[in-house]
C-alpha cells in the first residue's frame, strides 16, 4: 500500500534527522530524484525541520532578532512544504493520466498529496510522542497521558492511511478524479502583497 510505503520513507528522514538533531544540518537526499521516494523524503525533512523551528522559536527568552530570522526560515519552509506536495500531486496525475473515468465519478475534498502530508506530519507527532513516552524523568501522571495521546495518533495513522488508499484506488478505477490547484499563496509575491509592493522601488 502507498501509505506504508510512504510512512517507512517518513520514518526514515525523522531517524536520520535526530541523528545530529540539528535545524542547520546538511539534507542529504538518499533517493534519485526521478523516483517518488525522493520527494517523499524531501516533503518529510523539510517538515522535520520546520516541527524543530517552531519549537525554537516557542522560547521565551529567545533574542527577538534571531526570532525574526526564524519567521522567515519558517516562511520559506512553508513555500517549500506547499512545492513539494505539488510535485507529488504531479506524480500522481502523471501515473493516471491514462485511467478512463467512469460518468458518475467525483472529485475527492483534497487531493492525494496534501493527505500524504498530513500523513509526514503525523509521522512527526507519533514520533515525538514516543519519545515523551520514554522519558525517564517524567512523572507517571504525564507518562500515562502521553500513552493515551499515542494511541490515539496510531488509531489516526491507520485510518488516515486507510483513507489515502482507498482514494488511490478510486482514482485507479475511475470512481474519483484528482485536480491539481496551485496554491497562490499572496504574501510572498510583490505583487500581491500590499506591504512589499509598497517597498518596490
Amino acid at each position: 500500500m502507498f501509505s506504508d510505503f510512504a510512512f517507512k520513507i517518513f520514518q526514515e528522514s525523522i531517524d536520520t534527522y535526530h541523528i545530529k538533531d540539528d535545524v542547520y544540518q546538511e539534507f542529504s537526499n538518499p533517493y534519485p530524484k526521478d523516483k517518488v521516494e525522493h520527494l517523499l523524503y524531501r516533503k518529510n525533512w523539510i517538515d522535520t525541520v520546520q516541527w524543530h523551528y517552531e519549537d525554537i522559536i516557542r522560547d521565551p527568552e529567545i533574542d527577538p532578532v534571531a526570532a525574526l530570522d526564524l519567521k522567515r526560515k519558517i516562511d520559506a519552509s512553508n513555500q517549500d512544504r506547499t512545492d513539494l506536495v505539488e510535485y507529488i500531486d504531479g506524480y500522481f496525475l502523471n501515473k493516471y493520466q491514462s485511467v478512463q473515468l467512469k460518468a458518475d465519478a467525483t472529485i475527492n475534498t483534497e487531493s492525494p498529496a496534501w493527505a500524504i502530508d498530513r500523513l509526514s506530519i503525523l509521522a512527526l507527532k507519533i514520533y515525538h510522542m514516543r519519545e515523551e513516552v520514554s522519558r525517564k524523568d517524567a512523572s507517571p501522571g504525564h507518562i500515562q497521558k502521553c500513552s493515551d495521546k499515542l494511541a490515539i495518533l496510531l488509531e489516526q495513522k491507520k485510518d488516515l492511511s486507510t483513507a489515502i488508499d482507498q482514494l488511490l484506488a478510486d482514482i485507479e478505477a475511475g470512481d474519483k478524479y484528482m485536480k491539481v490547484y496551485k496554491q497562490m499563496k499572496m504574501y510572498n509575491d510583490d505583487e500581491l502583497n500590499p506591504v512589499l509592493r509598497g517597498q518596490k522601488g
